[in-house]
């Protein structure tokens, strides 16, 4: 029961963390979910909410973490992919803790600049970026073992979308600040990672919990 409840930590964590997101980003005045990183909701008006937002999700990634290595104790990956993930989620409480600088118009009116807790907050970010695509693989590698060819795709597709999309966001908010491509898409491709990488966690801890449950009925037969 506790292993079963802490995956569930997996499911609730990320998809609270794109609804929050996706909300603050609809509702904030001079944000653009086109342009902005969603780490710039840490800043400005109400930045105390994306604030939360990450170290509540890094807290529950981290729980959810423990889980996964109990989980999946005597398999391929049981603990590659459970330490990835926790320092995954402690980069998530990082960046939350340390909010990233102001860029791309946003805050308006705000002029860029470069602090030592938006480096902190950039390197957290690289962190969790690489550290989820590995996560993914490491499970790819996981699922070929458990013969789940389908989760097994899932998992390497996921984390090679990870990589095009974060490359990608940096990419255009580069050319962005230096005027050549004004309005670049970077939050939109960010977005995507975020969301397929957010909702793999989700989907991956809602699966292993199912196991679970179908592991108990089968003990109690």
């Amino acid at each position: 029961m506790v292993t079963k409840n802490l995956l569930y930590t997996g499911v609730v964590g990320p998809i609270l963390f794109i609804v929050a997101f996706l909300l603050e980003g609809l509702t904030r005045p001079g944000y653009s979910q086109w342009r902005n990183y969603v780490s710039q909701l840490a800043t400005g008006d109400g930045a105390w909410v994306q604030i939360a937002n990450f170290v509540v999700c890094g807290l529950l990634v981290i729980a959810f973490a423990i889980g996964l290595r109990s989980a999946i104790k005597g398999s391929r990956g049981a603990v590659g992919a459970p330490v990835l993930l926790g320092i995954f989620g402690l980069s998530l409480v990082v960046a939350g803790v340390f909010p990233t600088d102001p860029a791309l118009g946003y805050p308006p009116g705000a002029p860029d600049v470069q602090t030592t807790h938006g480096t902190i907050h950039a390197l957290a970010g690289v962190s969790a970026f690489t550290l989820l695509p590995a996560s993914t693989f490491v499970m790819t590698w996981h699922f070929a073992r458990t013969r789940e060819r389908r989760w097994a795709i899932y998992s390497a597709a996921v984390g090679a979308l990870i990589i095009v999309m974060f490359v990608a966001s940096n990419t255009a908010a580069a050319i962005d600040a230096t005027g050549n491509w004004p309005n670049a898409p970077t939050g939109f491709f960010q977005r995507i990672a975020i969301i397929a990488g957010w909702t793999w966690i989700a989907a991956v801890a809602l699966h292993l919990a199912g196991k679970q449950s179908g592991s108990r009925r089968d003990s109690a037969d």
